[in-house]
């Protein structure tokens, strides 16, 4: 089935120049750029996008993470898009992620994992409208 999917390559991958090296995998894999943009979130923002996890001790640490420079914003598209971009992305902790995943190969320890990628149909629609209006 043909999906969108929503992904964020947060600061530290942008500061790194690592945003070439994650879209190339995600077009490897077969994975189609409908959208792209580069962007500042503010702390607003950032709050809403994870206010599921307001209550969390390490909340302010995303939070401060998320907002410490720019951002890519991917919209992409493919076949079951979002287990692909799952699967190609690996566990939260960069501690435990697979290596040959992005997070595996390029994050360092939380909240420092690279990338932020929907879950779920529900999130992806929610996110899209969120980051691109």
């Amino acid at each position: 089935m043909i999906q969108q999917t929503f992904v964020i390559i947060k600061p530290e991958g942008v500061k790194r120049g690592l945003v070439g090296e994650i879209i190339s995998r995600f077009e490897k894999k077969g994975l189609k750029i409908k959208k792209l943009a580069f962007r500042q979130i503010s702390q607003e923002l950032a709050k809403l996008h994870y206010s599921h996890l307001k209550d969390k001790p390490f909340f302010p640490k995303i939070i401060e993470a998320f907002t410490a420079g720019e951002v890519a914003l991917l919209i992409l598209e493919g076949e079951e898009a979002i287990q692909t971009v799952r699967t190609l992305i690996g566990h939260t902790d960069p501690l435990v992620a697979q290596p040959g995943t992005i997070r595996g190969d390029y994050g360092t320890v939380l909240p420092y994992n690279i990338v932020h990628a929907s879950d779920c149909t529900t999130a992806a629609d929610v996110e899209i409208e969120r980051f691109f209006g």
